[in-house]
């Protein structure tokens, strides 16, 4: 089969020629309307990400737009209005920035270990993490999957805690509460509050930062407009402390012009994963994703684990040398669990061995999933998998 167009770990540019007109006229409007910030372009999105995540009349679901996902956690945080010190239970088999924010706010990080087949939050090494001075549980929805929010949930009701979703790489993706249930919740949406970046890579991707929180919280959503609008609902009337985080017209406008695209995107996804998954299916070195059989992965990312529990990271560092030299893009995410960072070790934080975390960072390797990934790019890239895994 012959190859086709570059390869690239996210294809932008090809996504971008399908709405490339309706893309254009969004920004122009926007720029013709001078409405930079705060505009209708906002506005117009808010509500429409509103309605998609499930919200109704009888049920609001409350979306508060604001810079990047980084902001929106912060936000939520400071929404909820822990005091220094309070533990916050996360994973450290994550992104910087969601346990970042935590010690930002002086709050205690408490990491905990992962599923080993689905990559997110273990419940059971939450519930031993939990202690009289945990407030707060901060699962993130890894790679496009959700995390067993049946179970957080029921621990966060029992002892009442929060929970803030970290949703940047899954929106569109749902969790079934009940193991029966014909229709799952979407993510962003289960816990006290949700929050979720747009970042041009993600499943739903401006073309510069981006992010949003959600909450059902009429309250909680008075004060998350408050923080991101330096704690004011009026102009020079400032009821509390708070941040400059806007999301600016122009990306509303390209963000409003994609989401009714989202679930084409993310069904692109998933068909993309499922090719990926028969062409590795007979690999004895290769496990393909795991997807739980109550959440609908949206696959922000189709990461593979090599090898064996205990191997070293040498095989999946060799593949990653024959991917370069082969012109195969890839990602690894996570090469160094957020424990195991300068910036945390130097801290001294408390928490329990987290062996399997360890183990997934030299095991992992992230192979290129987009909107545009042809049969044909599948097939190379798998080709390229197997010639170069080493036994």
């Amino acid at each position: 089969m012959e190859q086709e167009a570059p390869l690239h770990m996210v294809d932008l540019k090809g996504q971008y020629a399908h709405i490339q007109d309706d893309i254009d006229q969004a920004v122009l409007d926007v720029v013709k309307s001078g409405a930079f910030i705060q505009g209708p372009a906002v506005k117009d999105f808010t509500k429409a990400l509103a309605t998609w995540l499930g919200s109704t009349d009888a049920d609001p679901i409350h979306v508060i737009p604001c810079a990047n996902g980084t902001d929106a956690l912060q936000a939520a945080f400071m929404a909820l209005g822990l005091e220094p010190g309070d533990e916050v239970i996360t994973p450290s088999f994550t992104y910087i920035a969601t346990v970042e924010v935590i010690q930002l706010l002086r709050l205690t990080p408490i990491m905990v270990d992962v599923d080993p087949d689905t990559f997110t939050m273990d419940p059971e090494a939450v519930a031993a993490a939990i202690t009289p001075r945990t407030k707060a549980i901060l699962p993130v929805h890894l790679y496009g999957q959700c995390a067993d929010m049946t179970a957080l949930n029921a621990l966060a009701e029992a002892h009442g805690l929060f929970v803030v979703e970290d949703t940047a790489q899954a929106i569109g993706s749902t969790w079934n509460m009940e193991a029966d249930a014909a229709k799952g919740a979407v993510a962003g949406t289960m816990g006290t509050i949700g929050t979720t970046s747009f970042f041009p890579s993600k499943n739903l991707g401006g073309y510069g930062d981006g992010g949003a929180c959600f909450t059902r919280d009429a309250d909680l959503a008075e004060q998350l407009r408050m923080i991101c609008n330096h704690g004011s609902r009026q102009r020079y009337e400032h009821e509390m402390i708070g941040m400059n985080s806007r999301l600016d017209s122009i990306q509303a406008a390209i963000l409003g012009v994609k989401l009714p695209h989202l679930h084409g995107y993310n069904a692109a996804r998933r068909a993309a994963a499922e090719r990926y998954d028969a062409l590795f299916a007979d690999h004895p070195l290769i496990t393909t994703p795991v997807r739980h059989p109550r959440s609908h992965h949206v696959f922000h990312q189709y990461t593979l684990k090599l090898g064996q529990p205990g191997d070293g990271p040498e095989r999946r560092n060799a593949l990653a040398e024959h991917l370069t030299m082969s012109g195969i893009p890839f990602g690894i995410y996570y090469p160094k669990p957020i424990h195991l960072q300068g910036a945390f070790t130097a801290l001294n934080l408390p928490h329990a061995p987290l062996p399997v975390t360890e183990d997934l960072t030299n095991r992992v390797i992230s192979l290129p999933m987009h909107t545009e990934l042809s049969e044909a790019h599948t097939l190379q890239i798998a080709s390229a998998v197997r010639k170069g895994l080493i036994s």
